[in-house]
């Protein structure tokens, strides 16, 4: 009940009075006092002159709903609960007395949040019905109206609200006159200068530069706005631990990197070299420019720190970092007064160690002199302590390694920016199917990198990678920090030949150990004993400052815990480390861990780093074992193999020519066995057979789950391949792959005919309804009929549908919307009402497991009919349609257990008769229906029914107009001897799916065609 309507119940002219007496009399005055009148002194049952008591309240409560009640009309609740809600009611009334507020506060609160603060007040109601609940609400709603309507009528309510709203005003003009004085207004110079300088900040930096490269034809520097990635940053945080666990619950967080200071006004960014630390500086700088948001300083340390003293003051930010522009006096300070700057600090691990500190205290007094701007420092994560800046509030956040769909973009950014869109799709085909490639491609700079080197070699970069570690390790080791123009930040500086040798060995201790980390103290261990080969002087360069320089400054290792060594990319730990083996002579241990996949990689760089004859003994060594695995590694080394001898080269390519392309399914197992590095030597569809490329992508599917990136890159090519078989693999491989990309990538590019898509999950019928339309669908699982067409937007295009195990499908009604089905299946659904699908144009129909076929006649235009369960009536012609033009029946399990196969011949244009697994005997009645079908020319039979029910056929009488016999689930030890005598017109005998029991059966057909159905 609504207070209106129940207003309409209670005349206001009876019960304001009432409520009146709830307050204390009038006062004249404008209610001026020192502090507001709050409406606990107002009541009129609190303080020592009480014109109420409780009781008076409870009365009041009880006249109002005895007056609700006894009012025309239905009862608002039971009667029985009328006390209760009195009660309840009282009690509600009674918290005005305990309510802060004063009336004028209460006036503008509304009666509906007046009201939501008594209940709120007041004890709950405890047993009361939902009417009775309900018409409590109401009842106090329409109090509270009459309560404030009461309010606005004192005398003193008009006077005391324009005070309060003067008040108001006053404090609303000095707060604002106060934010003037703190943040004035900037003055004409202030603003032309501004846009000066967000012009400049956006030409500067709007740009992303690959340092340490020498490219001919390709850009070493492109448009920021075209090429740059928002990348994710991680972040630690603590969680309240679940009840009973002790202490907080560390958790991961990711959020995108490039809005990292709208969650926190002051971040620490850690990342590795190239992670995009320089380039998320340049984004925010540009971005910031361009909106007009903030006034940024791009401010990198290894430019504060070329002149002599002290960091600079906001005042000097600009001459720091060479901007050409001249601000107007006091600029910057007002600009950080205000809050409105963007300060950048990036490269606290590009300056010398000794310099931190100062740093660091520069960058603590600039936060604490101008609170309210936006802080971003960055830093390798070796460089500084976790607790650098926390007490000044800094949040830490890394930056994450790549994905792979941030990789795609990436490539096809910088394709794009660069104009070299003829060699996007052949990288990202290398990236997929090249683990050692992928695993190098994790952030911009390496990404980058890659995307020059396959443009300047004009797409043959997978048949020279060593060429990309090589430029790679010159890059980092070397060249980058040079050109960037990074002295040394550290005591020790080291030559590219010494950080080489140093890092080859941690990199095949690694390999040797099957680790991919060692302790910090076996590091500097293996450092130390490495001092005096590249001649570093022990009484200057000890293990652990050595070591620490190369965690620092080589970008090739890292700590990533406290006491921990490792390589960034596993490809650099390979590569090295087979550098180092074969430098050592260690052939014969790379040879003897050849059926370790951990060391297919090594292998493969060391065949690139050995000299002809090392190589051609390494791939003798793996060719003599005669292992398909082995024999696949070899071929792959071929590639790093610029030269050797022709001879080996070509035992190799002869002996992986026995296993590659596969030649059969069972073939194509064998070699999917050979693990993934088996899809970078997959042919495409060119020049295969199409059993060969039905096996290929056998191949490829069965390696999806292992390494389905490279997978989908074999697929992919097979996509508009003729053949059906090779369609129908494409087809039932989609759950090995993720739903949407399989979808997109493959699936959407079929060509349709034959083919039936299939689909089980919530995402797969997400993804079908992105795609073109399919003729032919079928639906696994319980899919509510709503969800099944909203995943096909135009059901009037399906031809042939299958829905299976579905316990939604009740009512056949649910599939009218596919109205230009031809062919329809449906098993185990409790479906019913058959005879609705009659105004379907239905040529096809398998029924197995439904809950009704007694609507089976109505569908007179079939022409081929399954049905596997048992059937109503003693006749046929009792359920199939008696109308219809059958050409093709199979009956099956438990189909003919009560009809047999009496009334068959009604359907005189039978061509072709199937019989399951019967549970029943056939009998000479059964047989002679099927005698008198003058078109009935094929036969399928089961086997079991054969082995186990032999009387069945020794009563069949002869069919001579049977040419075609097809018998499934061939043992090999069934006796067809009857079958051959009573089918004389035979031509073509097919079994499944024994084919080696083919000869044994030669001699019961003489002159007949006998085959392995392998369907």
């Amino acid at each position: 009940m609504e207070p209106a309507v129940l207003g309409g119940k209670l005349a206001s002219s009876l019960m304001g009075p009432l409520l009146k007496k709830l307050f204390v009399a009038d006062g004249p005055g404008a209610g001026l006092v020192d502090r507001p009148v709050r409406l606990k002194s107002l009541v009129s049952f609190r303080g020592e002159k009480r014109a109420l008591v409780e009781k008076d309240v409870h009365r009041l409560a009880e006249h109002v709903v005895r007056q609700a009640v006894d009012s025309p009309g239905e009862p608002p609740f039971r009667t029985g609960e009328q006390i209760a809600v009195a009660d309840a009611l009282a009690r509600r009334l009674l918290a005005l007395g305990d309510l802060d507020m004063d009336d004028v506060q209460a006036v503008r609160l509304g009666h509906r949040e007046l009201a939501a603060n008594l209940t709120h007040t007041a004890p709950a109601p405890d047993g009361l019905s939902g009417d009775a609940c309900h018409f409590l609400d109401s009842a106090t709603e329409w109090a509270c109206l009459q309560i404030l309507e009461f309010f606005t009528r004192r005398s003193t309510f008009v006077a005391r609200t324009l005070v309060a709203q003067t008040r108001a005003q006053a404090e609303l003009v000095a707060k604002i006159d106060e934010l003037l004085a703190r943040s004035p207004r900037p003055d004409a110079r202030d603003t032309a200068f501004e846009r000066r300088y967000r012009s400049h900040v956006t030409e500067r930096h709007n740009h992303i530069t690959i340092y340490g490269i020498d490219l001919r034809d390709s850009p070493d520097r492109w448009p920021l706005e075209v090429a740059y990635l928002s990348l994710e940053a991680t972040a630690a945080e603590d969680r309240p631990a679940p009840e009973g666990d002790p202490g907080p619950v560390p958790v991961a967080l990711q959020l995108p990197a490039d809005e990292a200071l709208l969650a926190h006004d002051r971040v620490l960014l850690r990342g590795d070299a190239g992670s995009g630390k320089t380039t998320l500086v340049q984004w925010l700088a540009v971005t910031a420019a361009r909106e007009g948001t903030h006034i940024p300083y791009v401010l990198p340390l290894r430019t504060l720190i070329r002149g002599v003293g002290a960091f600079p003051a906001p005042a000097a930010f600009l001459t720091a970092v060479d901007c050409p522009l001249s601000a107007p006096e006091g600029w910057a300070e007002r600009v950080l007064s205000a809050g409105r700057g963007l300060i950048l600090v990036d490269g606290l691990d590009e300056i010398p160690d000794t310099d931190r500190n100062r740093a660091r205290d520069w960058l603590r007094s600039l936060v604490h002199a101008f609170p309210g701007n936006r802080w971003l420092l960055t830093s390798r994560p070796t460089a500084v302590r976790s607790d650098l800046l926390a007490a000044e509030g800094f949040g830490e956040l890394t930056l994450a390694p790549m994905r792979r769909t941030e990789v795609a973009t990436f490539v096809h950014r910088w394709h794009t920016a660069a104009g070299a869109s003829p060699f996007e799709g052949p990288l990202l085909d290398s990236l997929r199917t090249k683990r050692d490639l992928a695993r190098l491609a994790t952030n911009p700079l390496m990404c980058g990198l890659i995307c020059a080197l396959h443009r300047e070699r004009r797409g043959y970069l997978p048949t020279g990678r060593k060429e990309l570690y090589d430029a790679a390790l010159t890059m980092l080791l070397a060249r980058r920090d040079r050109e960037r123009g990074l002295a040394a930040v550290d005591e020790v500086e080291l030559g590219e030949e010494a950080q080489l040798e140093l890092l080859q060995r941690l990199a095949y201790a690694l390999v040797l150990s099957g680790r991919t980390e060692m302790d910090a103290e076996s590091a500097e261990a293996i450092v130390d004993g490495c001092l005096s080969t590249v001649a570093l002087p022990r009484e200057r360069w000890t293990a652990p400052t050595v070591l620490r320089t190369l965690l620092l400054r080589s970008g090739l290792i890292r700590q990533p815990a406290i006491g921990v060594v490792d390589f960034v990319h596993r490809t650099f730990q390979d590569y090295l480390g087979a550098r180092y083996a074969v430098a050592e002579g260690h052939l014969e241990v790379l040879a003897g861990h050849a059926d370790d996949t951990q060391w297919e990689d090594v292998i493969r760089m060391a065949v690139a780093h050995a000299r002809p004859r090392e190589r051609a003994r390494l791939l003798r060594q793996l060719l003599a074992r005669n292992e398909p695995r082995l024999t696949l590694l070899a071929l792959a080394c071929l590639e790093h193999a610029t030269a050797l001898e022709h001879e080996v080269r070509l035992e190799v390519d002869s002996q992986a020519a026995e296993l590659i392309p596969p030649l059969s399914t069972e073939e194509a197992k064998t070699l999917a066995e050979a693990g993934p590095l088996v899809l970078e030597l997959l042919p495409g569809p060119s020049a295969l057979t199409d059993q060969e490329a039905r096996s290929v992508t056998v191949t490829a599917s069965l390696l999806g789950a292992e390494e389905p990136e490279g997978a989908l890159t074999v697929l992919r090519r097979f996509r508009n391949h003729h053949s059906l078989a090779v369609r129908r693999q494409l087809v039932g491989t989609w759950q090995r792959f993720d739903t949407a990309e399989y979808a997109a990538e493959v699936l959407d590019h079929l060509e349709r005919t034959d083919l039936f898509l299939t689909c089980e999950s919530a995402e797969e019928c997400a993804a079908l309804a992105t795609m073109r339309p399919w003729p032919a669908l079928s639906f696994h699982g319980p899919h509510r009929p709503a969800e099944i067409l909203a995943a096909v937007p135009a059901p009037e295009t399906v031809t042939a549908l299958e829905v299976r195990a579905n316990p939604h499908i009740v009512d056949a009604d649910a599939l009218l919307s596919f109205g230009s089905l031809r062919e329809l299946r449906l098993t185990d659904c409790p479906t019913t009402g058959l005879d609705r699908l009659g105004g379907l144009p239905l040529l096809r129909l398998g029924c197995s497991q439904v809950a009704d076929l007694t609507g089976l006649g109505a569908l007179r235009s079939l022409r081929r009919l399954s049905l596997a369960q048992e059937l109503p009536g003693t006749d046929l012609t009792e359920v199939l349609p008696v109308d219809a033009p059958l050409e093709t029946i199979f009956l099956g399990r438990h189909s003919t257990d009560t009809t047999g196969l009496r009334g068959l011949q009604h359907w005189s244009g039978l061509r072709s008769l199937s019989l399951g697994y019967l549970a029943g005997e056939l009998t000479d009645t059964d047989w002679q229906a099927v005698a008198a079908l003058p078109e009935l020319t094929e036969l399928h039979l089961h086997a079991g029914t054969i082995r186990e029910s032999p009387h069945s056929f020794t009563v069949m009488p002869e069919l001579p107009g049977v040419e075609v016999l097809r018998i499934t689930a061939v043992y090999g030890d069934e006796d067809l001897s009857d079958l051959a005598l009573r089918l004389p017109g035979l031509r073509s005998v097919s079994l499944l799916p024994a084919a080696r029991h083919l000869a044994r059966y030669a001699d019961l057909f003489p002159g007949i065609e006998i085959n392995a159905d392998h369907r």
